[in-house]
């Protein structure tokens, strides 16, 4: 199923053009328009599915065997001694289809850790309040 709307659809569809790397029944991947590095590959679920939790279970394992395989390709097509793997979740998603970026990475490429600033919890508290939150919330959900 694919959302007449959705610019990644489109791409799996044939619609739009891209230049793919991967595509098979459950996944299709194609370079970003707009990469960090070249090689910067964004792998998506064949089906619209808007975010990871959105992702049916059965799906997950396949899709993320795809991801590890493509990782691998661009690394080594690349020459990269590396990658980067990311997918956002709705805030700063550009496109509301699931995709997960793959990225090359080398020593001193000027990418530095992460995108955003990282901070401290203020205490062991403060630590342990927020993970009883998370796994109250794992719990809830059926772990």
């Amino acid at each position: 199923m694919t959302d007449p709307n959705c610019a990644f659809c489109a791409i799996v569809t044939g619609a739009a053009p891209a230049h793919l790397v991967f595509e098979d029944n459950t996944a299709v991947a194609f370079l970003d328009a707009r990469p960090l590095f070249p090689g910067h590959v964004l792998v998506v679920p064949r089906r619209h599915t808007a975010t990871l939790t959105d992702l049916p279970a059965a799906q997950v394992g396949p899709f993320f065997e795809r991801i590890r395989r493509i990782t691998g390709a661009v690394e080594r097509g690349m020459a990269a001694a590396g990658s980067l793997v990311a997918a956002n979740n709705r805030v700063s998603q550009s496109v509301p289809h699931l995709h997960v970026h793959v990225v090359p990475r080398n020593p001193r490429d000027g990418l530095r850790g992460f995108f955003w600033p990282r901070g401290r919890y203020a205490s062991e508290e403060e630590a342990g309040q927020v993970a009883g939150r998370v796994r109250a919330a794992l719990n809830g959900d059926g772990g």
